[in-house]
């Protein structure tokens, strides 16, 4: 059998640099945590507002919602998680061999910057909640006024920073902790505030029906009429929407470095908990509560901040959501800008580039005009990213099927990609081209885009070296690979086998916490369905509150002590 020594040239790469090993592969469990975890987040309260700032009506938001989502979980399964399978190579690493050098760190940079600013807004979301809770003034410059705000934003940031540096198995957990409570507690918190709508808007506890329903929806939180008092956005631009939310991780193929450790390909499939669960469930959800919350607090639904409507609807267990969701969707954002990041300073791990990175969007986090620019900047951060997902679905799906070589830059001993280069700039030129001359919805501009980008860099390419072949370095790529592979088989010899955690108590630790979380959505059931008028509504409200803070609690403390459990039974002595 070979040694270690047989495979110096693999030992002094760091993993990220590799394919992912098969024995590190995981079920479909795994991403359906993580997707869940990761897209209940606090942004949710803030994208719920939009809709009732566009002025979205009550049938347009329930159909729209569910089929642009399904187009997302659509365009993860049948765009990203093929090539993530097929390669088991995160984005930054497989566009350094079709791009060379020079582009790879560009595009690098550019994700390292987004990430980082995405992460930093949820950790400055999270910090409002702290901030609310301790009375601490809001902050509403650009720039922090209160040191006492500045400390809870690196208390929280920290904690995001110290989980993310663990890489995918440690955020991975952290997710599948949080995500059943998050569903529960958005679910809840639209249960509880229900009433408090009907009450104003229908003069009874609960709409009596459909049609009921409807009406509330229509007259109290998707009116139809946007901010200005104008009619707002309709069926297609709310598809657009959903679909176009998550771009830069489906279309853009970012979400390659999740899903190159998912064993097969349909497992893309799993992202549907974060987006029917996630993304339609907590989306109107947090219309319903941020309605209920204005009206219990006589405000208009845009003026709250989701720490308002979390404890209105939630009570302190709200501040929690407003912290935990927070963390979910940051740490997620600084583990991929850690990996762009270790993709550029090569010769360092991805764990001190992921603390390096992390102490910035620290720093970053405590000005809090990011928070509030946030969702301009998922917009067009996905119109960034698109081209060059189609620049590397070109190479991977389709140039193989047209007789191109595929790898033909790494072949040709190129360090800079002028196809590839060029390509993407085109396709900037051309997807904000299309936005400035305004002749379609900015919600559908990367679908054009990215065909655009597709057909540019597949031509180019072709001039460039694409159609040349290069039997040669094929051939020693496809010895390279085996090589790798049985490096990895070699090393998953010596790691300790996984052992599972089924002794009785921590059976009765995880059975506490599935109770903890049905006592919770049962005590949000009596509040709707068991309040025949506004002061026994006003009682359950109140129980409510009390009760599911203390079975928040008590969820964390036996979910995370099972998992503790499980870890010390796999940590060799």
């Amino acid at each position: 059998m070979n040694t270690t020594n047989d495979f110096q040239q693999f030992e002094n790469l760091e993993e990220e640099q590799l394919p992912i090993s098969k024995h590190k592969l995981h079920d479909w469990t795994h991403f359906a945590g993580l997707y869940a975890a990761e897209h209940v987040a606090a942004t949710e309260f803030v994208i719920g507002a939009t809709f009732v700032a566009l002025g979205a009506k009550t049938m347009d938001i329930l159909l729209g919602l569910l089929i642009g989502n399904v187009l997302a979980v659509l365009s993860w399964t049948l765009i990203t998680s093929p090539i993530a399978v097929d390669t088991r190579l995160s984005l930054y690493t497989y566009l350094n061999k079709i791009a060379g050098d020079s582009m790879t760190k560009l595009y690098n940079w550019a994700n390292v910057v987004i990430f980082s600013v995405i992460s930093a807004a949820m950790i400055t979301v999270s910090a409002t909640a702290v901030r609310f809770a301790f009375d601490i003034p809001a902050q509403l410059n650009w720039y922090p006024t209160n040191l006492w705000f500045i400390l809870i934003v690196c208390g929280v940031g920290l904690v995001v920073v110290s989980i993310a540096i663990y890489g995918f198995n440690a955020v991975s957990e952290f997710s599948g902790i949080c995500a059943p409570w998050l569903f529960v507690m958005f679910t809840s918190g639209a249960m509880v505030l229900l009433p408090a709508l009907s009450i104003a808007v229908l003069d009874k506890t609960l709409p009596a029906g459909w049609d009921d329903f409807i009406t509330l929806g229509d007259q109290s939180i998707w009116t139809g009429i946007d901010s200005k008092g104008e009619p707002g956005i309709g069926l297609i631009e709310v598809i657009g929407f959903a679909w176009a939310a998550n771009t830069i991780t489906h279309f853009g193929l970012i979400d390659m470095a999740l899903l190159r450790f998912a064993k097969k390909k349909i497992y893309g499939l799993a992202t549907s908990t974060g987006m029917m669960f996630g993304h339609y469930v907590a989306w109107i959800a947090a219309g319903i509560m941020g309605a209920g919350a204005a009206v219990i607090i006589g405000k208009s639904i845009v003026e709250l901040d989701p720490g308002d409507v979390a404890y209105y609807a939630l009570g302190w267990s709200g501040f929690v959501i407003v912290i935990v969701a927070g963390w979910t969707t940051a740490i997620t954002n600084l583990y991929r800008a850690g990996l762009a990041a270790q993709a550029i300073f090569y010769n360092h791990s991805r764990m001190k580039t992921t603390l390096t990175v992390g102490l910035i969007t620290i720093a970053i986090a405590c000005f809090p005009f990011v928070f509030s620019q946030i969702l301009p900047l998922l917009t067009y951060a996905g119109l960034l990213v698109v081209p060059v997902g189609g620049i590397v679905f070109a190479e991977h799906q389709i140039f193989p099927r047209i007789g191109y070589t595929r790898y033909w830059t790494s072949y040709s001993k190129l360090t800079f990609s002028t196809p590839a280069v060029a390509a993407w700039a085109l396709g900037l030129l051309f997807g904000f081209g299309l936005n400035a001359l305004n002749v379609m919805s900015f919600f559908y501009l990367f679908i054009p885009t990215w065909i655009f980008t597709i057909l540019v860099y597949t031509i180019l390419a072709a001039r460039y070296g694409a159609k040349k072949q290069y039997p040669e370095e094929e051939k020693k790529e496809k010895i390279r690979n085996k090589e790798i592979e049985a490096y990895q088989e070699q090393k998953a010899l010596l790691e300790p086998e996984h052992i599972k955690d089924n002794s009785l108590f921590s059976k009765v630790l995880r059975t506490i916490s599935m109770i903890t979380l049905l006592i919770t959505l049962v005590l949000a059931c009596i509040v709707m369905f068991g309040s025949s008028n506004e002061t026994i509504y006003m009682e359950n409200r109140e129980i409510f509150y009390r009760y599911a803070f203390l079975c928040t609690l008590l969820y964390f403390v036996t979910a995370y002590w099972a998992l503790k459990r499980g870890k010390q039974r796999n940590t060799p002595v």
